[in-house]
Parts: C-alpha cells; structure tokens; sequence
C-alpha cells in the first residue's frame, strides 16, 4: 500500500518546502501517492469556507528509478465543474513510468461558487511550488511542463500566456519563484471565450454575462507572445465538446510569435479521452508527445 504523508500540509507554511525524499521512497512503484499538500497554510485567497472544493492540493507522484530530472503539474478538465480523474492520475501514471516526476492539481471550480482569478491564482502557486519541489528534490527548474485538457488546457494555456517573474523579496519563498512554465501540453483545449468557446466553461470561469473585455484577456490564441512557452497540441476534427478551432487559433498565434510548437490533428477522437480506453481508443499521442520530450531534452 503506498504511504500517505497525510501530514504534508502542515508543512506547507512559514517552512513551506517539504523533506526531501529517500531513497526508499524514490524506489517505490510509479503510482505511489506522497500528498496531498495544501497550497496555501491556512485559508486560501479568496476561499469562501473549508469545505474540501474551498482547499486547492498537490497531489505528487513519484516515478520509478531514477527521475529523469523534468517534472510536470496536471490540470485535470472537467468544464471548470469538475475534475476528470482520467486526465489527472491517468496522465501521472503515464508520464512517471517514463521518469517524470508529476504533480496533480485539484484547483477551485465555478460549481463551488469560484470565478477567475481564483483559478489562475491556484495554477500559478501550483507552478510555483513545483519549481521550489524541483530544487529541493535535485530536480531541474528550468524543465517544469504544464499539461491540461479541456477546460484543464484553458487553465494550463492561461498560465502560459498570464504568468510572472515571482516577487524577489517575498517572505515567502514560494513566491520568489516564477510561474512561468517551460512548457505546455495542450490536450483537446479550450483557449478561446468567443466565437469557438465552451459554453459551459466560460459560464464556469466567468459567470453568466462576463465583461467582454475579460473574455478577450481570457481568450488566450490572443495573448500570446513570444515569451508563450513552447507548446505541444493536439486535438481531433470529430471532437463535438470543444471545436478543433481552439487548437488551431493557438498553434496559429504561436507560430506568429515565433514560438516552438507541435500540433497534432487527428480525424477520429470524440471530446475528452485522454489515453482512451479499450471502447474508446484514443489517437497515439501519447508517444508523439514522447519523441517531441526528447527533441526538447525533457527525456534521455
């Protein structure tokens, strides 16, 4: 049975890094749980109570053997109304059996009564803490990923485009790091609020008659820049949930901006599957997603 160090939380405060890991503990399988942590000590920004949905976690996965060295944290999709568990354990699984070390975020939710930032705010202090893990661990900073799906993906794409440099005399520590990827994994997302948008998303995120101007800085194929992070994109044509367009609209801001990416378009796939299932397979994105990983030196 994997251990859980249920008591991780507590020490996510004036001291916020965690112990490092043994060795025994770095041998243990894949799937081994070692959170979950809560972001914040205490209440977080702009909680409305302490229910379980009011109380954003890390949930660390460790990989087998010896890690490659980059990590990766998970925004799961779900509509900004759930969390799709498929999308965020399923993708730690598979990314730790290739030695990379994962994080899986459960972030706030407009079915809980939360708008944007507060996402956001989750998102980034996610990203925060997992570069500060990454030092700790003798992990390397400068290889911490993002992926999301879905309205997951509308999440990871808006830390991409909407990140900082962190605030150097924070007494925090976690706050003097960056909430800059160094790279996305874009599965099947929502990026824009407009013409192409998940409805119900966009309710979630922004409430029933957002401003507009927020829904164009939240329509993110139109912040992108060339300090976007290099992406990785991949979508099908038959997808009815969320139209290929917002796949397409990014990999095209990217490509304008000067900004690596690869993109991945495929003719069969409904919304929604992740690594797929026996009924459902999905397309091999998964090792494609492998090889760009190695042109990029996130994997041997």
């Amino acid at each position: 049975m994997p251990r859980l160090l249920l008591a991780c939380a507590a020490l996510v405060a004036a001291t916020p890094l965690l112990p490092s890991l043994t060795a025994a503990e770095k041998a243990v399988p894949y799937a081994q749980i070692l959170g979950p942590i809560r972001l914040w000590t205490g209440a977080a920004p702009g909680a409305t109570g302490e229910r379980p949905q009011d109380i954003p976690t890390l949930t660390p996965y460790a990989p087998a053997g010896r890690p490659a060295g980059a990590t990766m944290l998970i925004l799961p999709g779900g509509g900004y109304g759930g969390l799709a568990e498929h999308e965020g354990t399923g993708y730690a699984e598979f990314l730790t059996r290739h030695g990379i070390t994962c994080y899986v975020l459960k972030y706030r939710l407009g079915s809980a009564g939360y708008r944007h930032p507060v996402m956001l705010q989750d998102a980034a202090r996610a990203l925060r803490m997992v570069r500060a893990f990454a030092r700790r661990d003798g992990l390397d900073p400068r290889r911490i990923g993002v992926i999301g799906s879905s309205a997951g993906g509308h999440l990871a794409s808006t830390l991409l485009t909407h990140f900082d440099a962190g605030r150097a005399d924070d007494a925090d520590p976690i706050e003097r790091e960056s909430s800059r990827p160094d790279l996305g994994i874009l599965c099947y997302p929502v990026i824009s609020l407009l013409e192409f948008a998940h409805a119900g998303s966009r309710r979630n995120l922004l409430g029933e008659n957002p401003d507009p101007a927020l829904v164009r800085h939240l329509s993110n194929e139109l912040q992108v820049t060339a300090d976007t992070p290099p992406c990785f994109l991949w979508h099908t044509v038959e997808d009815k949930g969320v139209p290929v367009e917002n796949s397409l609209l990014f990999a095209g801001a990217l490509r304008r901006a000067g900004v690596p990416f690869s993109l991945h378009v495929y003719e069969k796939g409904a919304h929604g599957l992740g690594f797929g299932r026996p009924d459902r397979p999905a397309p091999p994105w998964g090792d494609q997603l492998l090889h760009w990983f190695r042109e990029r030196a996130y994997l041997p």
